[in-house]
């Protein structure tokens, strides 16, 4: 899983109203080279939700990236990288991703997120 996927995740139980940004405990995490496209990176860039997309780089120990993006980073092909290699070279392949309010983990298996709900939580 990457982080552009992470990004569009949410805890769907019934009744919760804080369902995002759900934590990932990474037990195993690879880089899988991904061809670097700096207007696809541009326009992503609008489409994410920032915070979480930086709290989850930084649990995945990728540093140095800007708490907010300025028109003038995105210029910065320094700054497009290091965003490249968070948002698409990193891949969560086993853990957990655990909702924020109620604490229940949803499994990655093969890079692949489980979020099926229990009969009792839809």
């Amino acid at each position: 899983m990457r982080l552009i996927t992470h990004n569009m995740l949410a805890c769907n139980i019934k009744g919760v109203k804080s369902g995002f940004p759900l934590k990932i405990e990474a037990e195993s995490v690879e880089v899988k080279e991904a061809d670097f496209n700096p207007e696809f990176l541009k326009r992503m860039i609008p489409k994410l939700e920032w915070k979480a997309f930086i709290d989850a780089a930084v649990g995945l120990n990728v540093s140095g990236l800007p708490a907010e993006v300025t028109p003038e980073i995105m210029e910065d092909e320094e700054f497009l990288k290091k965003f490249h290699h968070a948002l698409l070279e990193l891949h969560v392949e086993e853990g957990a991703l655990i909702c924020p309010e109620t604490g229940r983990r949803f499994p990655v298996s093969k890079g692949i997120p489980n979020m099926l709900l229990n009969e009792d939580e839809c």
